[in-house]
């Protein structure tokens, strides 16, 4: 029985010893929560409010937390349903329609700033529940069934969700396109 018990004190001890202090774990991945935020909903004083709002419940839940790896899951599950929230109740739906988005003059190479702007502008368009597939997906480069444990939805629809916005990301692109060539057409 003291075997028993002296192993368990060990795990539990070996565990803690993994998982950082709170202030270290805010000081590690406040960027990573300030990201995912700030990629969502497209507005700083929003993203840093959220990031706040998912600190101040990480220091509640503090005593929950596991180990590093539940740490930066918890993070990224709460940050995101947090933004999913925040759309929600102010309404504040950043999709723009293709008219109000700048047109891109050329296709540039994927490190330019323009097209930078331009697919973040196109990401910010999409509904929210792609978006957030989308975020997760190619920014946090989470595998479709670590998204499907955050947002607590079956990985068949994470992949469908990242499927539906990447055509429709194809589709706005086309039609920009479209509309570029045509002028050219007239003259």
């Amino acid at each position: 029985m003291d075997l028993a018990l002296s192993t368990a004190s060990k795990q539990t001890a070996s565990e803690a010893a993994e998982l950082p202090s709170f202030a270290e774990a805010v000081e590690t991945q406040k960027a990573m929560v300030f990201s995912i935020a700030w990629n969502f909903l497209r507005d700083r004083s929003a993203a840093d409010e959220i990031a706040q709002e998912v600190f101040l419940e990480l220091y509640r839940r503090w005593h929950q937390i596991q180990s590093q790896e539940h740490l930066v899951f918890w993070l990224r599950k709460v940050a995101s349903h947090r933004c999913l929230d925040a759309v929600r109740k102010r309404k504040l739906h950043p999709e723009m329609s293709l008219e109000e988005s700048a047109e891109p003059t050329a296709l540039e190479r994927v490190h330019d700033p323009m097209l930078s702007s331009y697919l973040a502008r196109m990401v910010a368009s999409l509904p929210e529940k792609q978006r957030v597939a989308v975020i997760l997906r190619y920014q946090e480069g989470m595998e479709p069934e670590e998204i499907s444990e955050v947002l607590g939805i079956h990985v068949s629809t994470v992949k469908s969700q990242i499927a539906r916005a990447i055509e429709l990301l194809r589709a706005k692109t086309a039609q920009r396109l479209g509309k570029m060539k045509e002028p050219e057409a007239d003259e």
